[in-house]
């Protein structure tokens, strides 16, 4: 009995500050990453020669279904907004110097949730595999961040760290998922914290994607007014969704020049306006731009 209960007693020693989160966490790789959130929506903050440094040098890969579509959305509109020149171009394979961006390439995987929380990841294996020159990986959630655990976040960064190890030459983006209107307190936030929390502990880029249309162009929070994907709010703090954020500061504004019309799916024309501006802002950063 005396040794059973010495064994006890010395038991917890072994065991110090374990947590289940951590104790899940594989080890991670540090780098000098960056968060990409609403105060990166301001496009004629980025250098011109940030933006054709980008064109040059980036290779990008980005999986996604409907709601990721919204950055896709509102690039397309996005160079003949700013004047039709040609700088904010895009096409798969960078041709007549427009940026490389490779949209829905993966085979095998939809997003982040689709089929499941794990083919995306050996879907971008099978891609990098069979296309070395690809030095920029982007994926988005759809909605199932909404209902995750914190066992499948855990899952989601598990396997971008070890995607990161496996290909040191290519940037993984990371990225939040999409408002649902459960507010600052609810389950979505708290997941996307966690994805938050452990991108800026280990210098991971994040886009953070439901951070960004959180706010409107003048910093107005919404989120904690129970904003949703549509930019639906709260707006008199009953509880219920009642002023849509993005249609009133349209509404305000001149079309064509404070804002331009796009329409990406399940939101508005500005949320998609802003989505393009940060994912510029995006390119410039990962193509060397300082943020400054």
């Amino acid at each position: 009995m005396k040794k059973v209960f010495f064994f006890l007693i010395i038991l917890p020693l072994f065991f110090p500050g374990c947590t289940k989160t951590e104790s899940k966490v594989l080890d991670p790789v540090f780098s000098d990453g960056f968060i990409v959130d609403h105060l990166c929506t301001d496009i004629t903050a980025i250098p011109e020669s940030a933006i054709e440094a980008a064109k040059m040098n980036l290779h990008i890969a980005y999986g996604h279904t409907s709601h990721g579509s919204q950055i896709i959305t509102g690039m397309n509109a996005l160079d003949d907004f700013m004047g039709g020149e040609g700088l904010y171009t895009w096409n798969e394979g960078g041709s007549g110097e427009a940026l490389d961006l490779r949209d829905t390439p993966f085979s095998g995987a939809s997003d982040l949730g689709n089929p499941d929380r794990v083919s995306w990841a050996q879907a971008t294996r099978d891609y990098l595999e069979s296309h070395h020159e690809c030095n920029v990986v982007i994926w988005s959630w759809c909605g199932q961040v909404s209902d995750a655990t914190e066992d499948d976040i855990l899952t989601y960064l598990n396997l971008m760290n070890q995607l990161e190890i496996d290909y040191p030459d290519v940037a993984f983006v990371y990225m939040t998922g999409h408002l649902d209107g459960t507010g600052l307190g609810g389950y979505l936030n708290q997941r996307n914290e966690q994805i938050r929390a452990y991108c800026r502990q280990y210098g991971k880029i994040l886009y953070d994607f439901a951070d960004i249309e959180s706010y409107d162009p003048d910093g107005e929070e919404y989120l904690s007014r129970l904003a949703n994907d549509n930019c639906d709010y709260d707006s008199d703090g009953d509880q219920i969704r009642d002023t849509n954020w993005a249609l009133q500061w349209q509404e305000a504004h001149t079309s064509g020049i404070d804002w331009y019309p796009c329409y990406p799916a399940h939101t508005q024309a500005l949320n998609g306006n802003l989505k393009a501006y940060a994912a510029w802002w995006l390119w410039a950063r990962l193509a060397g731009w300082n943020g400054h």
